[in-house]
């Protein structure tokens, strides 16, 4: 989070400083902030009553992978059923995810049976952008998909989504949460131990003066590196010569080198 909150913060920079891309400027900085209000989150982890209790929002990624299965199974099958041939990305992608996704929680679209359909309300071509494209239709102006089939997809789609995984992320964050309680003390020093060794190990100064400290640093750890290869230099002219040397001490002793 911090490498992608840096990059996003140095484009949104970047964009606004240019006079056409000002506003996008503007929506990546958005985007931005609710990056690094996620990041804060791992000031939490400091209380002992709160810390412990960001864990079980791991949970949902689970949750959401499942959940997207679903919903991709429903929104797909139910947007070829109901739309033919429609060539505009956004709505095949509203039909096919956003819509899906909203019905869990309960707002149901109004083309999914022939009671609720207005063809004022679309477009017969697909060209209105604000539109979506209309149903197959008949010979009557009505929709020629099976109601029957739709309806049932809609059933069983509610049944499993709505039902069964909510249902089960609260069991998943009920057992997490008993999981959690039982081992606070232990949890909770582990993430401040965490916490303490990932601030301790970054320079003192903060941002945007840090730049200093990392140049320090670099010119430090430099200077290091020279001075341990001049040190290895040294240290292998001095073992070359003691090789040199070793024969003759074996054999007249250390005082024939000393009086040399």
């Amino acid at each position: 989070l911090d490498i992608l909150s840096i990059l996003l913060f140095c484009i949104g920079l970047v964009f606004r400083l240019t006079t056409k891309l000002f506003y996008p400027g503007k929506i990546i900085l958005c985007i931005d902030f609710v990056v690094f209000c996620l990041r804060l989150m791992a000031i939490f982890t400091i209380s002992q009553t709160l810390g412990p209790k960001i864990i079980i929002m791991m949970d949902i990624f689970f949750f959401m992978f499942l959940l997207s299965i679903w919903v991709m199974a429903y929104g797909v099958a139910k947007q070829g059923i109901l739309i033919q041939n429609d060539n505009r990305l956004d709505w095949i992608i509203r039909g096919a995810v956003y819509e899906p996704y909203l019905i869990i929680f309960g707002n149901f679209p109004e083309n999914i049976d022939n009671a609720g359909f207005n063809i004022n309300s679309c477009s017969m071509n697909g060209t209105d952008p604000m539109k979506p494209k209309c149903p197959v239709l008949n010979e009557n102006q009505m929709p020629a998909f099976p109601e029957w089939l739709t309806i049932i997809m809609l059933c069983v789609y509610l049944l499993f989504a709505n039902i069964l995984l909510l249902n089960l992320l609260i069991a998943i964050f009920n057992y997490t949460f008993q999981e959690i309680h039982e081992n606070t003390d232990r949890i909770w020093k582990f993430q401040r131990y965490q916490l303490i060794k990932e601030y301790h190990s970054r320079p003192s100064p903060p941002p945007p003066f840090i730049i200093v400290k990392v140049l320090f640093i670099m010119i430090k750890s430099n200077c290091y590196f020279v001075i341990c290869r001049i040190r290895l230099h040294n240290k292998s002219i001095l073992s070359e010569n003691v090789m040199i040397f070793k024969p003759v001490i074996k054999t007249y002793g250390f005082g024939v080198i000393v009086s040399v």
